[in-house]
């Protein structure tokens, strides 16, 4: 057994399997720092895909583990604000052990089918490969490997993944460059279709207040007045739309009359759309609120963050893991189903931050989005740009034009998977 656990320990195994989570996480740093060029992204995408398809199985396993440290070391950025920093590490590891053990068991299925069954492993790990996007450890799911092409020449659709992987398969396997042309079939014509248009009357507000300041008594006037000078300026373009981020107001704002009453006032002027918290039966939930014609609706969340809003672990050991890093805070309360709002004739689904990178909020293929977010949390990190990225991805998928307003970092337009910055 020593043996065997020793051959996952050679240089030579550790170092590919860093370079194939290098090359796979090395499109979202260089977008990180400004840099998104289609053609060195497309041939990283591809190298990736040519390194896992030969290598063997410690070498996906350690591809995993630093997967899960490349692409996740920023889940435990929240901690500093925590003031709990020693638990960085533990996060980080901790992450990485899952990814570890995820590529593990699932490679493990790979060779015990060429072994027992005589698949090639080539086979398996093509299979593998397209069927990663639906695995989802402790309910998160920004791992996806298609993620690699989304700012590429080559589309993410999972028939065109499926075309690089397979094209890549054969030319392995009969070792002859012929094979790789069906790739060419992979370029993504679709996106040139016509899309609905933009709409250039919606007002997206940045904020910038950090973690340390959002909950303090003395700074929450100041937070309010900044909301409606927002409202005003809005008004004043002629905006029809004004969109703030996640939980701007820091409070449970269907608890507090005037503010509603005052929302409800400018919202004959033009649609107000706002986090904020909502408090139902000493049920905590995170929502947006939703301000039109002199009335609100509320919308809540469907899909909570693991740990940051619901304890994915089993019931005894949440409650545990609450009261050690979270003080004992009750997990959010989430919807049991998305909410679509309608405004001067255009349908709007409401998500809010993580949900809008799930799958599930694309059910239906919704035209438009509107997305709120605090970024508060987990900044400085490359978080925002992961989260950029996949809601590009999602927007190539489905055909979703995505406005989303930001707190601590930069808010935008996606539109046919392009970033659009006002």
């Amino acid at each position: 057994m020593r043996i065997k656990i020793r051959r996952y320990f050679t240089t030579n195994i550790i170092i590919v399997g860093f370079l194939i989570a290098f090359l796979s996480s090395a499109s979202i740093y260089l977008n990180w720092i400004g840099v998104n060029n289609q053609f060195v992204n497309t041939i990283l995408g591809l190298l990736t895909l040519y390194l896992w398809l030969i290598s063997d199985k410690r070498v996906w396993v350690w591809s995993g583990f630093f997967i899960g440290i490349l692409w996740f070391w920023w889940m435990g950025v929240s901690f500093i604000h925590y003031e709990m920093a020693w638990a960085i590490p533990l996060v980080i590891i901790g992450v990485a052990s899952i990814y570890a053990s995820l590529f593990y068991l699932t490679i493990s299925i790979v060779y015990l089918m060429e072994k027992y069954l005589k698949v090639h492993n080539l086979i398996g790990k093509a299979i593998l490969l397209l069927l990663f996007s639906y695995l989802h450890p402790l309910g998160f799911d920004w791992f996806k490997p298609e993620l690699i092409f989304t700012n590429s020449y080559l589309g993410i659709e999972k028939w065109q993944f499926a075309l690089i992987i397979f094209s890549f398969t054969l030319t392995i396997y009969n070792r002859k460059l012929l094979f790789l042309l069906p790739i060419l079939g992979a370029y993504p014509y679709s996106l040139h279709i016509q899309k609905p248009q933009i709409n250039h009357n919606i007002k997206l507000v940045t904020t910038y207040t950090p973690v340390e300041e959002k909950w303090l008594p003395e700074l929450k006037q100041r937070d309010i007045n900044n909301i409606f000078i927002n409202i005003q300026q809005a008004i004043q373009e002629k905006k029809e739309i004004v969109v703030f981020p996640e939980s701007v107001f820091a409070l449970y704002l269907n608890k507090n009359r005037n503010l509603i009453s005052a929302l409800n006032n400018y919202s004959n002027y033009i649609t107000i759309v706002v986090g904020g918290l909502f408090y139902n039966r000493e049920l905590p939930k995170n929502s947006t609120y939703i301000f039109k014609d002199g009335e609100y609706i509320v919308a809540d969340k469907v899909v909570l963050v693991p740990f940051g809003e619901e304890n994915p672990l089993p019931k005894w050991m949440g409650k545990w893991v609450n009261k050690i890093f979270f003080d004992g805070a009750l997990d959010y309360v989430a919807s049991k189903n998305f909410t679509d709002y309608s405004i001067n004739g255009v349908t709007y689904r409401n998500a809010i931050c993580f949900e809008a990178t799930s799958e599930k909020l694309y059910k239906g293929n919704p035209k438009n989005m509107i997305v709120l977010s605090n970024n508060g949390w987990l900044i400085p990190s490359i978080e925002p740009t992961l989260q950029k990225i996949l809601l590009q991805y999602y927007s190539k998928k489905y055909g979703t034009t995505i406005y989303h307003a930001v707190n601590m970092s930069n808010s935008y337009i996606i539109y046919n998977g392009e970033v659009i910055y006002d």
